[in-house]
């Protein structure tokens, strides 16, 4: 069921500028980025001078409102193109006094025009929507395109993190970071009845595993080469 409109959602948005930044353009085109740049910087975007994580889908902020108070040494960025379920991730932030995250309000095939290249530490990919039919793949924040946007991003020795509760689009992942020359490891077909400690709940993951079903979680640490496949 798709959420109800925010009251007064374009003010508050607009007025939310202390913590987010909005792309310029929202395409899901991976071409009509290749020569528009809007580096963010980091410096300024954050008040301390620290490693730059980025989350990709932040739905209502859990994860990343929990992250960033956990790891006030870290800043991180959230990528969210759903404003509605944006501003409630913003307002949590705002509650819980959190200085070191910041919002990106735009697409993932936007990142290479507002993200320096080669500046993320790692990037966590919490329950992307998993396109089911063969005609969406390409949307799959986990195909080849999306992993050489990734690959950019990354630090030398960066790393994705990546859980879902869908089985199929989790096998697709493996089969997509193995193909592009990412260490996978730390693989979990069960996370909730595994030994993996420091785990953050989010909202979908406390609806999924409420009824029964596994998570599954894996990391992937681009190699020397990408290879498109």
């Amino acid at each position: 069921m798709r959420m109800k409109r925010k009251k007064n959602l374009d003010e508050r948005i607009a007025n939310a500028s202390d913590y987010l930044s909005v792309m310029k353009n929202e395409s899901l085109d991976f071409n009509d980025a290749k020569d528009e740049q809007h580096y963010l910087d980091f410096k300024n975007l954050f008040k301390k001078e620290q490693p730059v994580y980025l989350e990709i889908g932040s739905g209502k902020g859990q994860f990343g409102c929990t992250f960033a108070k956990q790891n006030p040494n870290k800043n991180l960025l959230c990528v969210e193109r759903n404003r509605n379920v944006l501003i409630l991730a913003i307002d949590m932030a705002r509650e819980m006094g959190l200085d070191n995250i910041r919002f990106l309000c735009g697409t993932a095939e936007y990142l290479p025009s507002y993200i320096p290249k080669e500046s993320v530490e790692a990037i966590y990919l919490n329950f992307s929507c998993p396109f089911p039919k063969n005609r969406h793949i390409a949307h799959r924040l986990t195909n080849p395109k999306f992993l050489k946007i990734y690959r950019e991003i990354l630090k030398p020795d960066g790393v994705i993190y990546q859980k879902t509760d869908n089985m199929h689009f989790f096998e697709y992942s493996i089969e997509a970071f193995s193909s592009c020359d990412f260490k996978l490891s730390n693989i979990s077909l069960d996370l909730h009845n595994s030994d993996f400690e420091d785990n953050i709940v989010t909202e979908y993951e406390e609806k999924f595993s409420s009824k029964g079903y596994p998570i599954y979680r894996l990391e992937a640490r681009k190699g020397s080469v990408f290879k498109q496949p």
